[in-house]
């Protein structure tokens, strides 16, 4: 049975690949889509998150372990997925992480390589596999998560700003590779998001500034329907206050 939903969205019929779907912004996002009607399949690298896929304590999402740095498992993932159900309709890649409080000269290679595998080549990876099959089928909407950062460092936060850089650059790239193919790539941009860890690392900052997960994924979810058919190649900024 459908589950009933109170937005505007209606992903019926609609098959959504969310990577890094068991984290804070992830669950959001599957659980828009799920009250939206849609079928989720959810990536997932360690094997203590499974226990964060309920959804309400109503449905459940399916899941796929999976290391998206990894263009063997990326493989793996998505030739799954299309056994399955043929296609991929929607992907959203939510995988990331973050480094900061380093300098430039404090910053260690393999920090750096951290950074880049996880927000950049992952990116890279899930957006050639996917988008491979989207091109056959003539249809797809593809969105990111970048940073505000991505625009502007901060400082002591070089190899992060510029992984979220690089990946809205790619964003643009395969945006126009894609323009006449009924395919939409975007990414958005948040600062700060309003999750449970953020809280405990910030205890005294100012919380009402931080944008919530449930924000983020209402435009998601607008960047997967219909009505955003004309935006592609876009760094949506989704900032809030702060």
């Amino acid at each position: 049975m459908a589950i009933q939903n109170s937005n505007r969205h209606d992903f019926s019929n609609k098959i959504v690949l969310v990577t890094g779907g068991t984290g804070a912004l992830g669950r959001s996002i599957t659980k828009a889509f799920l009250e939206s009607n849609a079928t989720v399949i959810s990536s997932y690298l360690n094997d203590r998150e499974t226990g964060r896929t309920q959804i309400d304590n109503k449905s459940s999402i399916q899941l796929v372990k999976a290391n998206v740095t990894n263009e063997e498992e990326i493989e793996k993932l998505v030739f799954g997925v299309l056994d399955k159900y043929g296609r991929i309709d929607i992907l959203v890649n939510v995988v990331g992480a973050y480094l900061g409080g380093k300098t430039v000269v404090e910053l260690e290679e393999k920090e750096w390589d951290l950074m880049m595998n996880v927000n950049l080549k992952s990116a890279f990876l899930i957006s050639k596999h996917v988008t491979r099959q989207m091109i056959s089928s003539k249809y797809g909407k593809i969105i990111h998560v970048s940073s505000k950062i991505g625009l502007h460092s901060e400082g002591s936060d070089s190899a992060y700003a510029a992984s979220k850089s690089g990946l809205i650059r790619l964003v643009e790239s395969l945006s126009k590779e894609t323009k006449d193919l009924n395919i939409n790539v975007n990414c958005i941009m948040p600062s700060i998001i309003d999750t449970e860890a953020n809280r405990n690392a910030m205890p005294n900052a100012d919380f009402n500034k931080w944008v919530k997960p449930e924000e983020l994924a209402n435009v998601v979810l607008f960047l997967s329907s219909e009505e955003a058919k004309t935006i592609t190649g876009a760094a949506i900024p989704t900032f809030g206050v702060s």
